[in-house]
């Protein structure tokens, strides 16, 4: 993409020297950058996903942990989430291994910029599905815990309103958290990706 904007700075310099580059020459620069973005998205949830994956499946074989979960009658709940999180983790992985191996065949500008939009939107469903997961495993984290956990149980009962104020707010924050991390992670790919569709847009129109 920046090799493009000096580009398009060299025409308007030397309009009547510089040669002037057909758009099948800009479209190949823009499905060359367009197919090694969506590559680096798929590399990096794979490495994601080894790393978060390998730390959820850890208490499977953390017998401490394990114990600490089976106390307050969480670890079989846990668990479930854990194994469906890891199946639609692997489904979304094979759909940026599919978003690949299209952007890498498509032949056409309209084509390209359907295969950007649809990238996009894939990241932006793992995105919401992970922030999604993690909510749901703060509420039952908070629950169990506040209910069988004999310390904040007797905060519960004693201050019960304030204490799942403050629950929600945790999980909140950790929701946030989460969106901060991924938005780092795949933000600036998007960002790039978008510009790529807007300068495509220009070639088509």
């Amino acid at each position: 993409m920046d090799e493009l904007e000096l580009l398009k700075k060299d025409w308007k310099k030397n309009d009547a020297q510089f040669k002037q580059v057909s758009e099948n020459e800009i479209y190949g620069m823009l499905h060359k950058s367009s197919s090694s973005i969506v590559k680096w998205i798929f590399i990096i949830s794979i490495i994601e996903f080894l790393v978060l994956r390998l730390l959820d499946l850890s208490m499977f074989f953390d017998d401490n942990f394990k114990n600490k979960l089976k106390q307050i009658h969480i670890f079989e709940c846990l668990e479930v989430v854990t194994i469906i999180n890891i199946i639609v983790s692997g489904c979304f992985i094979f759909l940026f291994y599919k978003n690949i191996k299209q952007i890498s065949a498509t032949s056409s500008v309209n084509d390209l910029m359907k295969d950007i939009i649809k990238t996009r939107k894939t990241v932006k469903y793992y995105v919401l599905y992970n922030l999604i997961i993690a909510g749901i495993i703060g509420v039952i984290v908070f629950y169990f815990q506040s209910q069988y956990d004999p310390n904040l149980s007797t905060l519960l009962n004693k201050y019960e309103y304030v204490f799942i104020i403050c629950g929600i707010l945790l999980i909140l924050f950790l929701i946030f958290v989460f969106y901060l991390f991924y938005k780092l992670l795949y933000g600036f790919l998007l960002r790039r990706l978008k510009r790529n569709y807007n300068e495509l847009q220009k070639i088509e129109y």
